[in-house]
């Protein structure tokens, strides 16, 4: 799984800081809003095609792993 987590990079002087698929200017966010939209993993990628389907696996991971972490309650 840290090989799909690979693809996400992030870099402050691109979209903003925001992650990004393999140092492209695709956003996580714009592969996850496609999703919500009723879009198939097929229709992601003949929309985009400089996707690849490991990237489509590897936005799913990376927002998975953002919401699961712990919440410290005080």
């Amino acid at each position: 799984m840290s090989d799909l987590l690979a693809r996400i990079t992030v870099n402050p002087r691109q979209c903003g800081g925001r992650p990004c698929i393999r140092g492209m200017r695709i956003r996580v966010s714009d592969v996850l809003d496609l999703f919500v939209a009723g879009l198939s993993a097929e229709q992601i990628l003949e929309e985009m095609p400089d996707l690849e389907a490991d990237d489509l696996r590897a936005s799913l991971l990376y927002a998975s792993r953002k919401l699961n972490h712990p919440v410290l309650v005080a």
